[in-house]
């Protein structure tokens, strides 16, 4: 089974791009952010006709989280447990129904942060440690779970061209980092590192000063593995040729390989 995140930078501007690559790499589950649009407006028949089953949590303009699978999909949770007063689309989990058994996915679009310090940046660090207490939660069903996402989070100096270009930036901030190393220490596993970084480490490039042609990039669009998805990684690919297309996200595909 290969699992991909990608965070598309709305799927309408960039439904030609999504269908392309979906139908090239043609992956068995797909955990789409920013998809900005509410779901009702979901381009939802363009992606069942390649043979999808689509779930949406969506939000007009901003935000928004989508999951796409080619096995049937048992249940879904929209939204991040924990946080009745939060109306920001950010997260949605589904249960995959596999032959070999269920296998747990969520789309985690985690909060930018910016500007750093300020509210903004208080409602990253509250969300991650409501994504913390829902992370343990399900690790304790001891089964195979990917939490996939765009993290909004630099975890080493080796996933970004020059930190110094990033210091004070909410996404490398040690608190940020601590945040993130504290969900990882639950006992899972960055499916990147596991499979010894292999393919480009960057998964998103900016818009602004020539970053794509300069490669000065990020590393942030994570798969995050509990011990048992982790056992059954064979790979990880991160598809950089995806952001050298025409009107191309900022980001690209991360695709985990399982031997389920």
């Amino acid at each position: 089974m290969q699992i991909a995140t990608w965070n598309v930078n709305s799927v309408k501007a960039r439904l030609t791009n999504v269908t392309d690559w979906l139908r090239e790499a043609s992956p068995d589950v797909v955990c789409l952010q920013e998809i900005k649009t509410v779901d009702a407006d979901f381009p939802r028949d363009a992606i069942e006709d390649l043979g999808y089953n689509v779930e949406t949590h969506g939000q007009k303009t901003y935000n928004g989280v989508a999951l796409l699978s080619k096995f049937p999909i048992e249940e879904t949770v929209r939204g991040l447990p924990g946080g009745e007063d939060d109306d920001q689309a950010r997260y949605i989990e589904c249960v995959i129904s596999h032959d070999s058994g269920p296998v747990r996915v969520a789309s985690i679009y985690l909060p930018n942060g910016n500007p750093a310090p300020g509210p903004k940046y208080d409602y990253k660090l509250a969300w991650m440690r409501r994504l913390k207490r829902h992370a343990a939660e399900l690790l304790a069903y001891e089964e195979r779970l990917i939490l996939a996402g765009d993290y909004n989070i630099i975890p080493r100096d080796s996933d970004v061209h020059d930190p110094a270009v990033w210091a004070g930036d909410a996404l490398i901030l040690p608190q940020s980092r601590a945040a993130f190393r504290e969900i990882l220490n639950l006992g899972f596993t960055d499916a990147f590192l596991q499979a010894d970084g292999k393919g480009h480490q960057y998964t998103f490039w900016d818009y602004q000063r020539g970053a794509w042609q300069k490669d000065h990039g990020i590393r942030i669009d994570h798969l995050l593995l509990s011990p048992q998805a982790a056992d059954t990684l064979k790979s990880v690919e991160i598809c950089k040729p995806v952001r050298g297309k025409e009107k191309a996200s900022d980001h690209v595909p991360v695709v985990g390989t399982f031997d389920f």
